[in-house]
């Protein structure tokens, strides 16, 4: 009986020790040019309350998209999957894809689950963020990305994938659509493995 209470204190110091770590993570410094700076709070497509910040520890593959749109984003959702569907399947637990809608009055938490559903993109690596247009246009900004609203359900944007590294630094970017992922693939597999 006494071994078993020793075990049990031991594993229960390394569960609380192994909890430590991980909020120390969480808690030290990134550098000045991680997106983990932004503080804005956006709702996913299970209505959970988040933080960019939440994404740390995994490499980060992110694009800006609306579920509605009929032109470049159908091509830019079907350009994710093509990179997932490339990456080792040992490493996707290292990994974020994270979809994060311009159109946030159309967008709802609700409405990005539906597109999750349909597009196949269930995965808990699966991430569909909602903001609002002031958080949206801020975290288009730190993406490079330009969009505009040119009738009152269609948008016009940049098309680009953006890679960051698990501190939330950008690493490399994607523009276009269909383009050859090559350059992406081996960056991401090159910093997931880093």
């Amino acid at each position: 009986m006494k071994k078993y209470r020793i075990v049990i204190v031991i594993f229960s110091f390394l569960l609380l020790s192994c909890k430590q770590e991980n909020t120390e993570q969480n808690n030290t410094p990134v550098s000045e040019e991680s997106i983990f700076n932004l503080t804005s709070k956006w709702k996913n497509q299970d209505n959970k309350t988040l933080e960019i910040k939440d994404f740390r520890g995994k490499v980060s593959v992110i694009v800006m998209i609306y579920t509605s749109c009929k032109a470049a984003c159908p091509r830019l959702v079907a350009d994710m999957r093509d990179i997932e569907s490339k990456i080792p399947k040992d490493e996707l637990e290292n990994l974020n894809f994270i979809l994060v809608s311009i159109d946030p009055e159309t967008d709802t938490p609700e409405k990005l689950k539906v597109f999750a559903k349909d597009n196949f993109m269930e995965a808990s690596h699966w991430n569909f963020l909602q903001g609002t247009p002031t958080t949206v246009q801020e975290f288009a900004n730190v993406l490079a990305v330009k969009y505009k609203k040119i009738t009152p359900i269609d948008f016009s944007h940049s098309n680009i994938i953006s890679v960051f590294n698990r501190e939330g630094e950008l690493i490399h970017q994607q523009e276009g659509l269909g383009v050859n992922n090559k350059e992406t693939i081996d960056k991401i597999v090159e910093t997931v493995k880093n």
